[in-house]
């Protein structure tokens, strides 16, 4: 009997380990931080402004969303205050004020991650006031965003003549 005790106790347990902890995720998506950060360096800088493929926004202002959505996204995860989507940064069409903003979010989002509670990740939140998941979705949808529009930026660099960054080095 203390034996099938003992196993259903050891079940729920290992059913309850996460399968990677807080730090590992965000180490994940800082990987993918300095990827997309070597896709921004790759553009020229009158083309990263103003070059798109089939209609869609140069890579600057796919940049910028990206930029409007971690650090005030893990922010509003870590405080519960939220403010709107905002991608609208003045960048005056400085690749080097672009990376200076990218770098200045990378410290920024380790310093907000480390105040989001570890049960708060399984809480629902309603992201920038328009976006309702729970807090680990709305994160893995972050990282998948900027998967996303790095992608674009891939397809842009090809069609420019520019060999991207190594998508598996991160």
């Amino acid at each position: 009997m203390l034996n099938i005790i003992t196993k259903s106790i050891m079940e729920i347990k290992e059913k309850e380990l996460p399968i990677i902890s807080s730090d590992q995720l965000l180490a994940h998506w800082q990987g993918h931080r300095q990827l997309t950060r070597r896709v921004i360096e790759a553009f020229p800088e009158d083309q990263l402004f103003s070059f798109s493929v089939g209609g869609m926004r140069p890579f600057s202002d796919l940049a910028k969303e990206l930029l409007g959505i971690a650090v005030p996204g893990i922010k509003g995860m870590a405080t519960d205050v939220w403010e709107p989507l905002d991608e609208n940064m003045e960048l005056n069409g400085s690749k080097s004020k672009l990376l200076e903003e990218w770098d200045k979010a990378t410290g920024e989002l380790d310093e907000w991650w480390s105040k989001i509670p570890l049960d708060h990740f399984q809480d629902t939140v309603v992201a920038f006031g328009q976006y309702e998941d729970k807090v680990y979705c709305s994160i893995l949808y972050f990282i998948d965003n900027e998967i996303h529009h790095r992608a674009q930026g891939y397809v842009y660099l090809r069609a420019l003549g520019i060999t991207p960054p190594n998508f598996w080095e991160r």
